[in-house]
């Protein structure tokens, strides 16, 4: 059902819900994770504490939220630009132009993802590390469906496993955008999706 279709009540619920999210992201992505609490956040978005707690039990519960929308606004993209045409190499193009994208659309959280991973004292459960494996493991897998696809169509050849494929396709862009990321006026990303892709598909050998 659209958010337009629904009746008012749940329309400003969702819409409160959002207005925290977008809250606590601005405050994560300002102090971090830790030096942030939830009257803070509540006060940032204009609401009673109480009105926060009913929508979220603890911070844990409110940043697991957080992260998992983000998720599903990229898989949504991600997975829309790669069901669009039929050829593979221009599903893969899509697939490089669309993640590029989105991930440099959504610094202020990527940032924040980043920063918070990598600290010692992070104590989100393993719940949403679970969590956020299986989507990866599902995004993986579909980006594999494409080079299967592609080796059934003979357009690739059968150099390696399509997981595989898919594996080391994701690690090369992933590469491309924390270099991007540390120094995006020395490394930026390339517009054109074939600079990745041929570097990927053809190599550095001369035939």
């Amino acid at each position: 059902m659209e958010n337009g279709t629904l009746p008012r009540r749940e329309r400003e619920k969702l819409r409160q819900r959002h207005d925290m999210l977008a809250a606590a992201l601005d405050l994560f992505s300002q102090k971090g994770y830790h030096n942030v609490s939830m009257h803070e956040i509540a006060e940032k978005a204009e609401f009673a504490i109480g009105t926060l707690y009913k929508f979220f039990q603890n911070k844990e519960e409110l940043y697991k939220a957080l992260v998992l929308e983000q998720c599903d606004t990229f898989e949504d993209a991600v997975l829309r630009s790669m069901a669009g045409p039929e050829d593979e190499i221009e599903q893969l193009r899509n697939y490089i132009r669309t993640k590029g994208e989105r991930f440099r659309d959504d610094l202020k959280f990527v940032r924040l993802f980043l920063a918070e991973r990598r600290g010692a004292s992070f104590n989100i459960k393993a719940g949403l590390d679970d969590e956020m494996r299986k989507r990866h493991y599902a995004l993986q897998e579909r980006l594999a469906a494409i080079f299967e696809s592609g080796m059934e169509n003979k357009r690739f050849r059968k150099i390696a496993a399509p997981f595989h494929l898919a594996v080391a396709l994701d690690s090369t862009l992933d590469a491309f955008l924390l270099l991007w990321l540390d120094e995006p006026d020395r490394h930026p990303y390339p517009e054109d999706p074939d600079v990745i892709l041929d570097v990927f598909l053809r190599g550095l050998i001369e035939p």
